[in-house]
């Protein structure tokens, strides 16, 4: 289980000087060599500021995951971001 909490985001503001919403993220790795891997990349992808980015959305600004995929569920596949799937862990990788 890997879960981060953030209310901030290091990459660039569409509106600098605004307001904007935070929120809650959860995602999910296996706890395996593989996964413990992962965490720390992600980790160093969050201190550069490259996990959340902050989008404008119905006339309000808010945080919102970045490009680097998460799991945030359990189940539901690929679909719903969720596991079973067979190639997250080598995608995220690649993109981390």
């Amino acid at each position: 289980l890997f879960k981060m909490l953030s209310s901030h985001s290091k990459v660039g503001h569409p509106h600098p000087g605004q307001p904007y919403k935070g929120g809650d993220f959860c995602a999910f790795l296996p706890d395996n060599k593989e996964g413990q891997k992962i965490v720390v990349l992600l980790k160093k992808a969050f201190d550069h500021g490259l996990t959340f980015q902050i989008k404008s959305c119905n006339g309000e600004e808010r945080v919102t995951w970045g490009l680097v995929p998460h799991k945030t569920s359990w189940d539901g596949g690929k679909a719903r971001n969720g596991y079973p799937d067979a190639q997250y862990l080598h995608e995220v990788c690649r993109v981390l």
